[in-house]
């Protein structure tokens, strides 16, 4: 009943039918993965995308987990003798883990309380007393009536006191209390910041918010989280406040009913409660919801970032010369073959007077004679631009593709355990300078190396909810590696790990019988692999590519279940498989209602067609080097209102930063991403897009540029 409750409310939720629900999450414990049901299982699911399969995958692990926390409280509830029917039923309805909490809490065991001390002292009927407010009676004389030295309770006042403290906790555990005064805090909250004492705020990256306030509402995710890091470095204070009057008018509202000498202890009971309790406890909620609520946001914005850098167009296998480049240590040069192999490491030294550039030049133009470089990639690190300058410079072929590579996280991967694995007798520029030369050549698959937090596309990664953004940006991986496919004869264990049911263990089994045994020549025969039983084998085999091999489907994203309806369709036009694959009049000849079965609908015939005339296909754009503006290779060398080429390195909430080739990259606020107003700056630019910007402002000292694409743009953009 529970589980098709579930399925109906997040049917609701995400406007479904409730038996598409129901089928994703059958197939989702079943252990089918998100890009498998979402390419090889639209039947079932109704066509919904990876977006979508997500979401339910999520929200039936929150339904789920709330389940847990029913459980846990009923029997907690059971085991003080405290459940009744009226309080099951409630706990039963309850759809939020906030909603189930507030109705535990009176319950919850904690520590000892001013409420609980009163109660010890037999004040509570004093308190109901009191609480009920009815007509006009002698609160003086009735609290005399408490008087137990014997107790602690020695004066009317202290019997009051008592009183109001029960009905202070009263007032903090009623649900409507603290549902309308969540309202408040989120409405009318203010987030206030100020410095603290004794540390240089003013001199700090926190200087804009040495005394600041902003409504709650409505203040960005970026903002909140900037506050909350000023605050852990010690550098802030972070409180959020609302109005005193407004809060208090609220509880006199719900709690006071009159007013005579009763009501009169009760208003100082709600005084009391807002300042001691629910003030603290409604703060402790604000900043945690709009923390979780700036999480998402911020890791959402450095997931797409993620994807649009994983998803970059590569430049192909192609010789490759790649150069970390640096000014005293030299420049680190390695040749790559076509498969990216390493095949010969030197040191140049370009930077260092016209010696050094004369003999550095000799070497590059012999590498690229003698190892057939067809491109040459240079990290854009220290000394970058300058190394850029002198090889393009010399006089090599035309043909040789000289291109400026975003390193970033390139100096993570060459000193982790993988790197020092793959190169054990190298040294950590020479790994380096490999990952640059392989991550031109395709950036998906070195990229999948790095943590994605390495990868320099962020601004609070660290700051955010870790469990959330593990899972979040293993979602972007595993999506990008899937939509490309892989190609299981040269990919690495860490490109298969991504893939479609496959794991860590597996990669290493599957490149362990690589080795061994030679090129897989069939997809049929990955089931010989230790461990890859049938349902690895389904969840996997439609992401994994064999080129040139006995089967000519297996180079392309057609599933070997459906490899009997290509070859029914490829016998009634009288041709075989690999000639239907390369005859667009045979194709378009096709009539896909002939093959629609029980099992295999519209959809996935229409996935099976365009996969015919296009076996394999690569997703990402055309690879496009960028080639930066010549003489502005330092932050000093950019004048106001210079326009120049750059690209996208990161997106941000609140805009875009933009590499012009100067080691410093500019902001192009979002107020200035074009020429009219901008929400979401994911809707104008991506990372590694090319753009042209004009110079606004320089803060040489600041290390600050700011830029504008909106200057550059047509009037009607």
């Amino acid at each position: 009943m529970t589980v098709l409750l579930h399925d109906k409310t997040m049917a609701s939720e995400l406007s479904l039918a409730v038996k598409q629900v129901t089928a994703t999450v059958e197939l989702l414990d079943d252990g089918a993965t998100v890009p498998f049901l979402a390419r090889y299982r639209k039947e079932v699911t109704g066509g919904l995308d990876e977006v979508v399969i997500t979401s339910i995958r999520d929200r039936v692990a929150q339904l789920r987990e709330l389940d847990k926390r029913r459980t846990a409280i009923l029997a907690s509830l059971e085991e003080q003798g405290k459940l009744t029917d009226v309080l099951q039923g409630q706990i039963d309805a309850a759809s939020t883990m906030t909603k189930l909490e507030d109705l535990y809490l009176p319950y919850r065991p904690k520590r000892r309380t001013k409420a609980m001390i009163a109660k010890e002292r037999g004040l509570e009927p004093l308190a109901q007393a009191i609480w009920e407010q009815k007509g006009q009676w002698d609160v003086i004389g009735e609290a005399q009536k408490f008087l137990k030295p014997e107790s602690g309770v020695e004066s009317e006042e202290e019997a009051l006191a008592g009183a109001r403290d029960i009905m202070a906790e009263w007032m903090n555990e009623d649900q409507q209390a603290r549902a309308t005064m969540r309202t408040l805090y989120l409405e009318q909250g203010l987030f206030k910041t100020t410095g603290v004492r004794g540390k240089d705020v003013q001199g700090s990256k926190y200087r804009d918010y040495l005394e600041w306030e902003e409504p709650v509402g409505t203040a960005p995710s970026h903002r909140v989280l900037a506050m909350r890091r000023g605050e852990q470095e010690g550098f802030l204070s972070f409180r959020v406040v609302v109005p005193e009057t407004a809060a208090l008018a609220l509880l006199s509202r719900l709690f006071v009913k009159g007013s005579g000498s009763a009501s009169t202890q009760v208003t100082l009971a709600t005084q009391d409660c807002f300042t001691r309790l629910l003030s603290l406890s409604m703060e402790t909620e604000t900043r945690l919801q709009t923390k979780t609520k700036a999480d998402q946001t911020a890791i959402e914005v450095f997931a797409q970032n993620v994807q649009q850098l994983l998803m970059a167009p590569p430049l192909g296998q192609k010789a490759m010369l790649a150069i970390d480049p640096g000014f005293r240590t030299g420049c680190k040069v390695v040749c790559l073959d076509r498969q990216g192999q390493l095949r010969h490491t030197d040191v140049i030294y370009p930077n260092q007077g016209p010696g050094g550039a004369s003999k550095a030049g000799d070497t590059v133009t012999e590498l690229c004679q003698r190892f057939q470089i067809e491109a040459i990639a240079i990290g854009n690190g220290t000394a970058g631009r300058e190394t850029e300058t002198f090889v393009r410079a010399l006089k090599l072929s035309p043909a040789i593709a000289i291109v400026m590579v975003n390193e970033s996280g390139a100096s993570i991967y060459s000193a982790s355990p993988l790197a020092r694995e793959e190169f054990p007798e190298q040294d950590i520029t020479v790994r380096g300078a490999v990952s640059i030369g392989r991550r031109l050549m395709d950036p998906l698959a070195e990229l999948v190396k790095i943590d994605p937090k390495a990868i320099g596309v962020g601004q609070y990664q660290h700051d955010v909810d870790q469990g959330i953004l593990k899972q979040r940006l293993q979602d972007v991986v595993i999506s990008c590696v899937n939509r490309v496919g892989v190609d299981v004869n040269m990919a690495s264990p860490q490109l298969l790990t991504a893939v479609s049911g496959v794991g860590p263990q597996l990669a290493t089994n599957i490149v362990a019988f690589r080795q061994e045994h030679g090129p897989f020549k069939s997809r049929i025969a990955l089931k010989q692999v230790p461990r890859l039983g049938a349902k690895a084998f389904e969840q996997a085999a439609g992401f994994l590519r064999i080129t040139g091999g006995e089967q000519p489907l297996d180079a392309s994203a057609v599933h070997p279940e459906r490899y009997a309806v290509v070859k029914t369709m490829a016998k009634d036009l009288a041709c075989s498989v690999k000639d239907l694959m390369k005859d667009p009049d045979c194709q378009r000849t096709i009539d896909l209602d002939r093959y629609i079965t029980e099992d295999v609908g519209k959809p996935t015939l229409t996935d099976i067609l365009t996969e015919l005339a296009k076996p394999g296909r690569d997703p990402r754009q055309q690879f496009e080097a960028v080639k930066f503006d010549e003489g502005v290779q330092s932050i000093e060398q950019v004048a106001l209102g210079m326009v120049l080429t750059g690209v996208v390195t990161n997106v941000t909430a609140f805009g875009a930063f933009v590499d012009i080739g100067v080691h410093q990259d500019g902001l192009v606020h979002i107020s200035q991403l074009a020429n009219r107003y901008v929400s979401d700056p994911n809707t104008v630019v991506q990372v590694n897009q090319q753009v042209k910007v004009a110079v606004l402002e320089v803060d040489i000292p600041r290390k600050r540029i700011s830029l504008s694409m909106k200057a550059v743009l047509p009037e009607t953009t």
